[in-house]
C-alpha cells in the first residue's frame, strides 16, 4: 500500500469509511415487499412461536400470585394471544405500519404483582375468587393507563418529543432495549442447561454457519433456523423426559426441563373465545392506576426503541415523529383492549420479534400480519395452542440470547450517523449506557435482598413508580442521553453534526422524503382523513 507523502504517480490504495445508509442494505424482503405465500406462512408461524415464550413467562409469574391455577393460566395465555393478534393487525395496518408484533410487556409486572399481593384480598378464601378480584383491579388500572398512552400518541405529545431525538440519543435506547432483557437470556437458559445450551448452539450453527457451507440461495436455514432448532431440541427434551432423566430431580429442575409439567395441555379448553369482562367488572384504585401509568410510560419508551430497530431491519427509512406518535396512540388502544379482556399485563412491541427480522432478513409487513392470524387461531383452539406453549422455557431463552442481541446490534448500527471522534459524543454514549445498566442493577438487587426497592416510603404507589421507571435499562439510558444531548454544549455549531441530527433532518416531516410515503402511509388512501405531519 502506498502511504502519504511523496509526489508522483503511484496509485493510492487508501481505504475509505463505509458510506452512511438511511436504509439497511442486505435485507431480502423489505417492509413493503413479501416472500411467496408458502414461505410467508412458515415465517409467520415462526414469529408466533417466538412471541409465545414471553406470554407464557409473564402468565406463569402473575397467575399463581393472583391465586389462579393451571386453568386460569391457560385462559390468561389464550387471552394474551387473542389481544396480541388484534393489536398486531391494528399496528401494522393503522399504526406505524412496521412489521412488529404487539405482545405482553415485562414493564407491567411490578404493578401487577403489587396488586396481586395487596392486603385487600386477605379475607378472600377461595383462590379463584381472589384471582378474579385481583384481575379486575389490574383491568381497571390498564383501562385508565390506556388513556394516558392514547393522549401521548394521538394528541401529538410523543411527536413533539420525537422531534428532539437525534441518532446520538437514540443509540443507548435501542441498545439497552435489547441488552436490558439479559435476565431472560442465559440465566433462564441455565435453569436446564442440558436442554437450553443445545438449543443455543443449534440456532447459531443453523443460522450463521450452515448457510455459508451450503451456499444456499434460498436462505432456508437462515430464515427457518428457529423452527429447525426448536423442533430438534424439543424432540430431544421429550426423549429425556420419557427416559426418566428428571424423575428424581428437584421440583424446579423438573418444571424447567420436563415437557409434561407445564399443566397447560390438560387445563386448556378445546375451543374458547376470550371476551371482554370475562373476569367481571373492572375496579379502579387510584394508587394502582398511577403505578400502571408509570409502567405505560416505560412501555412507550421501550416500544420506541423496538420500533427503531424494526424499521432498520425492515430496510425502511427512519420514522417521522408523526408516524411514531401515531404508533404510540394505537399502543394505547391495545392497552385498552388488554384492560377490557383481562390480560393481567399491558402490551408493548415485542423485542424478540424485532430481532427475528434481523435473523431472517425478512422485514415484510405481510409476514407479521400472518403471524397475527396464527395468534388469533391458536388462542381460540386452546388445546393446540397449549401444545406449543408447553415448550420448555430454557429453549425459548436460547432463542432470546440471539434475538435480543440483534436488537442491540441495531442500536450499534446507528453509530454510523455520529462523530465518534467527538469527546462530547463519547461522554454521552458511555455515560448513558453505563447508567442504563448500573441504576437498574442497583434497584433490582436492592429489591432482591431487602424485599422492597430503595424507595420505601409509606406510599405504595410512589414506591412502585420509582421501581418501575428505574428498573428499566432503556428508560434510564434514554433519559440520561436525551437530557445530555439537549443541554450539553447545545449552542456549539458542531453539535448538530456530531450527534447526527443532520442525517435525520429530512425525515422530521412526513412529506420531505418520497420514500416515507411508500413505507408509512395508511392503506385505502386514509392519509386524506388522518394526515401525518
Amino acid at each position: 500500500m502506498t502511504v502519504g507523502g511523496g509526489g508522483g504517480g503511484g496509485k493510492s490504495d487508501d481505504f475509505h469509511p463505509f458510506p452512511v445508509k438511511d436504509q439497511l442494505p442486505g435485507v431480502d424482503f423489505c417492509l413493503s415487499s413479501a416472500p411467496s405465500w408458502p414461505e410467508a406462512v412458515f415465517l409467520g408461524f415462526q414469529h408466533y412461536l417466538v412471541m409465545l415464550g414471553t406470554s407464557v413467562i409473564i402468565s406463569s409469574i402473575l397467575v399463581p400470585l393472583m391465586g389462579g391455577g393451571n386453568v386460569e393460566k391457560a385462559d390468561v395465555i389464550n387471552t394474551i394471544l387473542f389481544v396480541a393478534g388484534i393489536n398486531t393487525l391494528i399496528q401494522t395496518l393503522f399504526g406505524t405500519r412496521l412489521p412488529v408484533v404487539i405482545g405482553a410487556s415485562y414493564a407491567y409486572i411490578i404493578p401487577s404483582i403489587s396488586i396481586a399481593l395487596s392486603r385487600r384480598y386477605s379475607l378472600i378464601i377461595d383462590p379463584r375468587q381472589r384471582f378474579k378480584a385481583s384481575m379486575r383491579d389490574v383491568q381497571g388500572s390498564l383501562i385508565v393507563a390506556s388513556l394516558f398512552t392514547m393522549i401521548m400518541g394521538f394528541f401529538g405529545f410523543w411527536r413533539i418529543i420525537g422531534r428532539f431525538f437525534s441518532p446520538l440519543a437514540t443509540i443507548p435506547l435501542v441498545i439497552l432495549t435489547g441488552l436490558g432483557l439479559y435476565a431472560q437470556g442465559f440465566p433462564l437458559l441455565a435453569r436446564c442447561i442440558e436442554v437450553g445450551l443445545p438449543a443455543l448452539v443449534a440456532v447459531v450453527f443453523l443460522s450463521q454457519y450452515v448457510p455459508h457451507w451450503l451456499k444456499s440461495r434460498r436462505g432456508i436455514f437462515e430464515r427457518f433456523a428457529i423452527l429447525f432448532s426448536v423442533a430438534i431440541v424439543w424432540a430431544y427434551a421429550e426423549i429425556l423426559t420419557a427416559a426418566g432423566a428428571y424423575d428424581n430431580r428437584a421440583p424446579q429442575t423438573q418444571f424447567s426441563c420436563r415437557t409434561d409439567r407445564s399443566g397447560l395441555i390438560s387445563a386448556a379448553p378445546w375451543i374458547r373465545f376470550p371476551y371482554p369482562f370475562q373476569w367481571g367488572r373492572p375496579r379502579f384504585n387510584a394508587g394502582d392506576v398511577v403505578a400502571v401509568i408509570a409502567a405505560s410510560f416505560v412501555a412507550i419508551i421501550e416500544s420506541t426503541g423496538t420500533f427503531i430497530a424494526a424499521s432498520r431491519y425492515a430496510s425502511a427509512t427512519p420514522m417521522p415523529p408523526s408516524v411514531l406518535s401515531r404508533g404510540v396512540g394505537w399502543l394505547g388502544v391495545g392497552l385498552l383492549l388488554g384492560g377490557l379482556f383481562g390480560t393481567g399485563s399491558g402490551s408493548t412491541v415485542s423485542v424478540e420479534n424485532a430481532g427475528l427480522l434481523g435473523l431472517t432478513r425478512v422485514g415484510s409487513r405481510r409476514v407479521i400480519q400472518i403471524s397475527a392470524l396464527f395468534m388469533l387461531f391458536f388462542s381460540v383452539l386452546g388445546k393446540f395452542g397449549a401444545v406449543l406453549a408447553s415448550i420448555p422455557l430454557p429453549i425459548m431463552a436460547a432463542l432470546y440470547c440471539v434475538l435480543f442481541a440483534y436488537v442491540a446490534s441495531a442500536g450499534l448500527g446507528l453509530l454510523q450517523f455520529c462523530n465518534l471522534n467527538s469527546f462530547r459524543t463519547k461522554f454521552i454514549l458511555g455515560f448513558s449506557l453505563f447508567m442504563g445498566l448500573s441504576v437498574p442493577q442497583y434497584f433490582n438487587q436492592y429489591l432482591l435482598v431487602s424485599g422492597h426497592g430503595p424507595a420505601n416510603t409509606g406510599s405504595t404507589w410512589f414506591n412502585n413508580v420509582m421501581q418501575v421507571i428505574f428498573s428499566s435499562p432503556a428508560t434510564v439510558a434514554v433519559i440520561v442521553a436525551f437530557f445530555l444531548d439537549c443541554t450539553h454544549s447545545y449552542g456549539h455549531d458542531s453539535v448538530r453534526r456530531d450527534s447526527g441530527r443532520h442525517w435525520w433532518e429530512k425525515f422530521r416531516t412526513f412529506s420531505t422524503d418520497t420514500r416515507t410515503e411508500e413505507f408509512y402511509s395508511l392503506p385505502a388512501n386514509l392519509n386524506r382523513f388522518f394526515p401525518s405531519f
